[in-house]
């Protein structure tokens, strides 16, 4: 048996003193969720969804947990197949002891605790008693969706939703423990490499604005319609999922004539692709000011990689990666031209290469105007970087550059109702963080500063920027 100081997923979990443990315990423990950034489903949340088993809760939509699967030689009908639910997870078992340094191995142990009250380690062989036993609990009232939101003292969460959806389940949010508001995310708008997509897409536009869409004008004025629906059902914030920030700026005439183009079924070029991109990503900027709303922009993921398998299973399915592609000049273009014009609202940029950490912890430095504490926001290590290296990095990198104290937490970007520990996690890490440098003097021993400071990152610096309507 290998001698350990501490034991794992102890009370001082990632935290290595006595004044990282107090600050955590007295400032960050307790504090609600705002988890301003997800992917959960809005329907299971109303219809308060029960899971009949933990592979339900666990593995369905879970690409960390089936990437993770496919690397330890797990075959792909384990994953994303047909196959009897206690096998999948049985699968899941065998692979989580390879995933030992990897992030999977600390949040699949943190949720089993924080939901269920085990300690276990989980491997092939307590595989069978602990799908069990969770299986069991999952089937209780306590375990259904609310219940496990609840469980994790969630006060927000924001889902992620097309233009077109009708926020049916936002409708019906009233005796929801909590609140749940919906995310504007047009990405589709302005995806034009396949016309026929595109055209279909703008249909749905079409239907949910009762508007048609012939024109650039027209695609505008159905963008305003129905952010001004968004809007009225309590959303506050937008969130655009991209490669980069393009800049190719163009004419109202010009970028009309491109709609023109593609609408009637004609392939773009490239830079055709760009000019219609930045004016209509310009357009919603400013349409998103006009209603005092976060802007949000997810930028350098290399998505869908696999051709054979996005063929086989379509996008979201594990097949992403971290992108190289230059950031800083358009970035900063795109950014100024809307700021040269007072159109520049509230902005979190989020970086998915860590190469790119300074670079964007400098980049809201340079239009922060003194309008409001933390306009520009240097958003939280996201997907690939929201493991402790990564959260530490970009803890270290907003210090270094910007303002912590203004900084407005962490997120789960998650599809699975169990990924709310991470905001725990998370709240360790920041808590050792300053911990340690407390006990090495390089803050002061000032519970009153460091414990305001800690208290506004959980939830109050979130709280404030956004600005939901209350209930």
């Amino acid at each position: 048996m290998i001698k350990t100081t501490k034991p794992f997923l102890a009370e001082d979990f990632l935290l290595e003193n006595e004044t990282a443990l107090a600050l955590y315990n007295r400032f960050a423990a307790s504090e609600p969720i705002l988890d301003f950034h997800n992917h959960l489903s809005p329907k299971d949340i109303v219809e308060n969804r029960q899971f009949a088993n933990i592979t339900e809760v666990w593995l369905e939509g879970d690409h960390y947990k089936w990437r993770a699967m496919r690397s330890n030689g797990v075959a792909e009908k384990y994953c994303t197949g047909h196959v009897p639910p206690e096998e999948k997870f049985n699968k899941w078992a065998e692979t989580v002891p390879y995933t030992l340094r990897n992030p999977l191995y600390h949040w699949s142990h943190m949720e089993l605790k924080a939901y269920f009250g085990i300690d276990q380690l989980l491997n092939s062989n307590t595989a069978g008693r602990i799908y069990e036993e969770t299986t069991a609990l999952l089937r209780t009232p306590d375990y259904r969706v609310q219940g496990l939101l609840t469980r994790m003292n969630v006060s927000v969460v924001c889902t992620t939703d097309d233009p077109a959806d009708t926020l049916e389940y936002h409708q019906q949010q009233s005796s929801l423990p909590f609140r749940m508001y919906p995310t504007f995310r047009p990405d589709k708008a302005y995806s034009f490499a396949d016309t026929a997509r595109y055209s279909s897409y703008l249909t749905q536009l079409e239907r949910a604005a009762q508007t048609d869409i012939q024109s650039l004008s027209d695609l505008l004025t159905v963008l305003q319609k129905r952010i001004d629906f968004f809007h009225e059902w309590g959303c506050r914030a937008s969130d655009h999922g991209l490669e980069y920030l393009p800049y190719q700026p163009v004419t109202t005439t010009k970028a009309a004539q491109v709609f023109d183009h593609v609408r009637t079924g004609h392939d773009l070029s490239a830079e055709q692709g760009e000019q219609l991109r930045t004016f209509l990503l310009l357009s919603l900027c400013e349409m998103y000011q006009g209603k005092n709303w976060v802007q949000q922009f997810h930028l350098g993921a290399l998505r869908n990689n696999n051709s054979r398998m996005m063929r086989h299973l379509g996008a979201d399915t594990g097949f992403d990666s971290i992108g190289d592609f230059p950031q800083a000049k358009t970035l900063a273009q795109f950014l100024n031209h809307l700021d040269a014009n007072d159109r520049l609202g509230k902005t979190i940029l989020y970086n998915l290469n860590p190469a790119d950490n300074e670079v964007f912890a400098t980049m809201i430095g340079n239009f922060n105007d003194g309008s409001l504490p933390g306009k520009m926001q240097y958003g939280p290590a996201w997907w690939f970087l929201d493991q402790k290296d990564g959260m530490e990095k970009q803890l270290d990198a907003l210090s270094s550059l910007g303002l912590l104290s203004r900084f407005v937490g962490m997120v789960t970007d998650s599809r699975s109702v169990m990924s709310f520990p991470r905001h725990e996690y998370f709240r360790r890490i920041l808590c050792n963080r300053l911990g340690n440098e407390i006990e090495a003097g390089e803050l002061p021993d000032d519970e009153e500063l460091i414990g305001t400071m800690i208290r506004n990152i959980c939830h109050e610096n979130a709280k404030n920027y956004f600005q939901f309507p209350q209930p």
